[in-house]
């Protein structure tokens, strides 16, 4: 766990379209807030603002803004809010809370914060959470902070780079174009390769192992052709919960039209409980291709499969 933040107010409103007002504690629940005009079950049930935020705003307004007059239910001091990430916990002995979502869409003339200043802190600066653990919040407790760390599994299936051969050149380009990804989106990360003879109970041994050990990507590379030992798509496309057929789709229609032979691939997509799984051709240059399509969804993903309506 890294440095959290400590509670420095707490504030409740009992109807929506009004401004919150401190309080001596909030109670959680998996609703939200208990008595809070904005509890329900969905993915913004706790709102947060840094104190570094209200100062910021309170100078732009030429006077002192009040805790809960954002619209907060945990004003905070010690953590840049805005800088966490959707999955990143909140945790102390009593709570434990996910982040959801940063920012917010502004109100605009109806949020009497922006016709006063002109703008607004909590669509930018401001965030939300769920409750995964019920408990009570008050002034001064104190939150560690535990970021997700996206874990990935590559697994490149080769009989000759299996026994040295061959050198893997595909699977260490997709663990490039992942690094570069999640740095981009500011994600933590943990990524591990492994190399396999195109054998139907090694993949299986290797992504059941991937998925007991909570690996959020599984990225297979080879064995997507139509010989007699390109089994892939066929073995994981019986352990998939569902299959995402249109990833695929458009990769071979965008780059069949050039290439024809880019249609022979057999590559699927699916998921398996809350694991992304891909399978992607053996050439590095098929890699570069299918990942700049990939990587275009992931993030969305994730939220759908953790039940983040981010529409």
């Amino acid at each position: 766990m890294e440095k959290g933040f400590k509670v420095i107010s707490v504030n409740i409103s009992e109807k929506k379209g009004t401004i919150k007002k401190p309080v001596e504690y909030i109670d959680l629940f998996e609703r939200g807030v208990k008595n809070d005009a904005h509890s329900g079950l969905w993915h913004r049930q706790v709102s947060l603002l840094g104190l570094e935020s209200f100062e910021k705003f309170s100078a732009l307004a030429g006077r002192e803004i009040a805790f809960g007059e954002f619209a907060e239910n945990i004003t905070t001091k010690g953590l840049t809010l805005y800088k966490t990430s959707p999955l990143d916990k909140f945790i102390n002995e009593n709570v434990i809370l996910e982040v959801t979502q940063i920012g917010k869409k502004c109100h605009g003339d109806s949020c009497a914060i922006y016709r006063e200043v002109g703008n607004c802190v909590m669509p930018k600066e401001g965030i939300f959470a769920r409750v995964l653990k019920n408990g009570v919040v008050k002034e001064g407790d104190e939150f560690m902070y535990e970021p997700k760390v996206f874990k990935t599994k590559i697994i490149t299936l080769s009989d000759r780079a299996s026994i040295g051969e061959y050198e893997d050149r595909s699977g260490p380009r997709i663990s490039e174009l992942l690094e570069s990804h999640f740095e981009k989106v500011n994600k933590k990360f943990q990524i591990n390769r492994v190399v396999i003879a195109d054998e139907e109970t090694k993949l299986k041994e290797e992504i059941n192992k991937a998925i007991f050990e909570k690996n959020d990507f599984i990225f297979t590379t080879g064995g997507t052709g139509v010989g007699a030992r390109d089994i892939t798509p066929d073995v994981v496309k019986l352990m998939l919960d569902k299959e995402i057929p249109g990833i695929m789709e458009l990769i071979r229609t965008k780059y069949g039209q050039e290439k024809p032979n880019a249609l022979l691939s057999r590559g699927i997509a699916g998921v398996i409980d809350k694991t992304q799984v891909y399978t992607l051709p053996g050439s590095v240059k098929a890699v570069n291709e299918y990942m700049k399509e990939i990587l275009k969804t992931i993030d969305h993903l994730v939220l759908m499969l953790y039940g983040i309506d981010a529409h």
